[in-house]
């Protein structure tokens, strides 16, 4: 049997080097990706909206540059990826790790929230798409989305939120069919409910929480540090053939 070398990298999950744009940069999500990206000697863009939640994550990421933006402003997004470009002389990946997660019952959601959802986890990502796929004309790029087990299952309570993964799912699709002559290569990660700040106030409701356990066969919540590795595989040459694609990272939700 051959022995693994432990010192010899995997050239099939480098990203040493690469320019990265991170969306949501300061969310749980967002946060443990760039963590891991930057430790794997990636070069960092990290954008957020919170500027707050920016400069904290940047204390654990310094050599990182910061921007502070909204997804949905495509002007300002294209702003960031051209002064990218102008920096770096390319971009190689861009993730968006930016949400929104309102849960309520149909009946009461309010349509301004439902809305609000909308446009930032659907239009938000069709934009900065969109601006990322511009820089990537020339060398080609990959583009890594956090879609959701909710884009699959339905859950009462998440009109909004299912809507905007379920159709952000196609979005991959058609942009992964698009754009995939210039090597361009689309895809989304569909975790199941993870433990961030953006969750925190549905988990610490036992009943909520419970509930939501039982959903999953591995019997535990997602942690962000859950979706390293496929993301590792999507910007890194182990995925050099696969676009169009949500991969489920939800220790089996999606088969209940």
């Amino acid at each position: 049997m051959n022995e693994i070398n432990p010192h010899v990298s995997d050239a099939l999950f480098d990203v040493s080097g690469q320019v990265c744009l991170i969306a949501g940069a300061g969310g749980g999500l967002g946060r443990a990706i760039a963590k891991a990206l930057d430790k794997r000697g990636a070069q960092l863009i990290l954008l957020d909206i919170d500027a707050a939640a920016l400069d904290r994550l940047h204390l654990d990421v310094p050599g990182a540059r910061i921007e502070v933006a909204d997804i949905k402003n495509e002007a300002a997004i294209s702003n960031v990826v051209s002064s990218i470009v102008e920096q770096n002389g390319r971009l190689d990946g861009a993730v968006n790790a930016a949400g929104e997660l309102p849960i309520a019952s149909a009946d009461t959601l309010d349509e301004a929230v439902f809305r609000q959802c909308i446009d930032v986890n659907l239009t938000g990502a069709f934009l900065f798409s969109r601006c990322a796929a511009k820089a990537m004309q020339v060398h080609g790029g990959r583009i890594v989305h956090i879609a959701s087990v909710s884009s699959f299952v339905a859950n009462a309570g998440y009109a909004a939120y299912a809507s905007s993964k379920a159709a952000l799912a196609q979005l991959v699709r058609v942009l992964a069919r698009e754009w995939a002559p210039a090597n361009i290569l689309v895809n989304a990660i569909g975790p199941a409910l993870t433990e961030t700040l953006l969750t925190k106030d549905y988990l610490s409701d036992p009943t909520f929480r419970k509930n939501a356990i039982s959903m999953i066969p591995m019997g535990r919540l997602g942690e962000p540090e859950d979706l390293i590795g496929t993301t590792l595989l999507l910007l890194a040459q182990g995925g050099a053939f696969i676009t169009g694609q949500t991969i489920y990272v939800d220790g089996g939700r999606t088969l209940v």
